[in-house]
């Protein structure tokens, strides 16, 4: 500021004074020029390739927006298509339950019908052995009665009894009074 101050009071008083502010009209020629230029280039250059890679960057946004879409509609579907899968699962997996539980029950039935008809057999297969024995024992008992009665009638009597028909008579209606007074007790 003192230098312009100094500048000023060396000039000339006859010149007219020229203002520090503006500058000379060469300067404002020269750069009206050099702007114009400038304002060209960026017009004709700049400018086509800003718009170009603006363009190229909003297309690859849409893309990436578009495969976002469409990757989230293949999400979807997937998942309800593994919803639909699941609920397939559970309702075989229910019905894999239902029958193995009825197969459960059709077995402990045969099991139980094999165990009572197995329980039958071995209970008539008693009862045949029981009565078997017991036919066996009452031949043995008539023969060992008879041949006891026959003694004891013998020694009461004082004579042999030998004639077998008679004595396996006279056993037989003795056994026979026997039961016969067995089932009028019961």
């Amino acid at each position: 500021m003192l230098n312009a101050l100094v500048t000023l009071a060396a000039e000339p008083a006859g010149e007219e004074a020229h203002n520090p502010l503006l500058p000379a009209a060469y300067d404002i020629i020269w750069s009206a020029v050099c702007f114009v230029i400038i304002a060209v280039v960026v017009w004709r250059v700049a400018l086509p390739r800003m718009a170009k890679l603006l363009d190229e960057r909003s297309a690859a946004i849409e893309g990436n927006i578009a495969k976002a879409d469409e990757a989230q509609r293949q999400a979807e579907a997937a998942l309800e298509e593994y919803t639909a899968q699941l609920a397939e699962a559970r309702r075989e997996a229910g019905e894999i339950r239902e029958s193995a539980t009825q197969d459960g029950r059709k077995i402990v039935a045969e099991a139980k019908e094999t165990a009572a008809a197995e329980a039958a057999r071995i209970t008539a297969g008693a009862h045949a052995q029981i009565e078997a024995e017991r036919q066996t024992a009452l031949v043995q008992l008539r023969s060992e009665v008879g041949t006891l009665a026959v003694d004891l009638a013998g020694n009461v009597i004082g004579e042999t009894l030998t004639d077998d028909a008679r004595a396996n008579a006279v056993v037989d209606r003795f056994l026979a009074e026997l039961e016969a007074s067995e089932k009028a007790a019961k």
